[in-house]
């Protein structure tokens, strides 16, 4: 079965294109929809791929199966909605919605429908996130104890420089929304969901209205505790992950945007599991990782076979956690999960805030 793909927003829509690009048996891109023509003929053009100006005329086409939303995030969810309305099967960036609110009238819309909706995280697909997860399947982990998470990046003034980015009106949030938040996936993806959080979150590095420092720790359902370092000042890009459980010690390389791509470390607490758990590290294989290996579980699901993908409910988890590290920062005081349909934070990621509908 061969996906016929519209991807609307040239931005990160570029890395999207070139992902399918290496799945033509599953995909064909048909074409890249942007207000910026000559950014979206820029990716499509060598392609021979169409270029659309207005998204609402590619909701319209027929042909189209599957619709992949890269734009801003305050677009997310009407982008969505009109979508799955209009027949498609959607792919939509990180971060899914801005509340958990609108996650939930997203999830309304979707079970309501005959399609699917695949949030992006494409860091939990590689050889490394692979393995983790074969040791864990295999019993050689143990239950998990602690973990520390280290989002490290540089961002300065030429980023900052994108009308909507380091707003709250059209980015939503700062760093622990729009770049730590995969990596917070991989947290809960290996230690369960989050039952409480503690959070300091400031702006020290550009001048812009949302945050681009934050401390944050998890205490997870099961039991273990998490921390999470996040800076857009750091020297150079680093994604650093280290998860210590029972049997087995855990830590990822520092390759910024796509870890699982990276060579872990896996060292058991006890030598003499060590053997067992090289065999089983060795012994994985993956086809593809980052958006090439997401883009595949997606096909998988939607020809019906059994897959690894992320849910519209996954997508639903990471808004309720940004959400609970916000209150936990704004608040002063420890926020538990899940938070109640009566807390402000609930509608909104920033309540003490006049947000608008779109970006300014």
């Amino acid at each position: 079965m061969t996906i016929n793909v519209a991807i609307i927003g040239a931005g990160i829509g570029a890395e999207h294109l070139a992902a399918y690009l290496t799945l033509p048996e599953h995909y064909s891109v048909k074409v890249v929809c942007d207000l910026n023509t000559a950014r979206a003929q820029s990716i499509a053009s060598p392609h021979g791929i169409a270029v659309e100006e207005d998204y609402a005329q590619v909701l319209v086409d027929e042909s189209i199966d599957l619709v992949d939303i890269c734009l801003p995030p305050h677009s997310h969810l009407e982008t969505s909605v009109a979508a799955i309305r209009h027949g498609k099967h959607v792919i939509c960036e990180k971060p899914l919605v801005s509340s958990v609110k609108e996650a939930d009238e997203l999830i309304s819309v979707v079970s309501a429908s005959n399609h699917k909706l695949f949030p992006v995280f494409q860091y939990r697909y590689g050889l490394a996130t692979a393995q983790l997860t074969a040791l864990i399947t295999a019993g050689l982990s143990g239950k998990p104890y602690t973990a520390s998470i280290e989002t490290h990046w540089n961002r300065g003034a030429d980023y900052y420089s994108v009308p909507w980015r380091g707003t709250f009106s059209g980015e939503q949030g700062g760093a622990v929304l729009c770049h730590a938040i995969h990596n917070h996936d991989l947290l809960c993806r290996f230690f369960g969901p989050v039952k409480r959080v503690n959070a300091l979150t400031t702006t020290r590095v550009n001048d812009i209205e949302t945050e681009d420092c934050a401390a944050i720790n998890f205490e997870m359902q099961n039991g273990a505790l998490a921390s999470s370092s996040i800076t857009l000042g750091a020297a150079t890009d680093t994604t650093r992950l280290r998860f210590c459980f029972e049997k087995l010690t855990v830590q990822s390389g520092e390759t910024p945007y796509a870890p699982a791509t990276d060579q872990w470390t896996f060292q058991a607490r006890n030598s003499q599991d060590q053997a067992a758990i090289d065999e089983i590290v060795r012994g994985v294989v993956v086809d593809h990782s980052g958006y090439a290996g997401y883009f595949k579980a997606v096909s998988d699901v939607l020809a019906g076979k059994p897959a690894d993908d992320v849910t519209v409910s996954d997508g639903r988890q990471s808004i309720e956690l940004v959400a609970a590290v916000y209150a936990a920062a704004s608040q002063g005081r420890s926020v538990a999960l899940p938070l109640s349909e009566q807390s402000p934070y609930y509608g909104s990621l920033h309540p003490q805030l006049p947000l608008t509908n779109g970006a300014d």
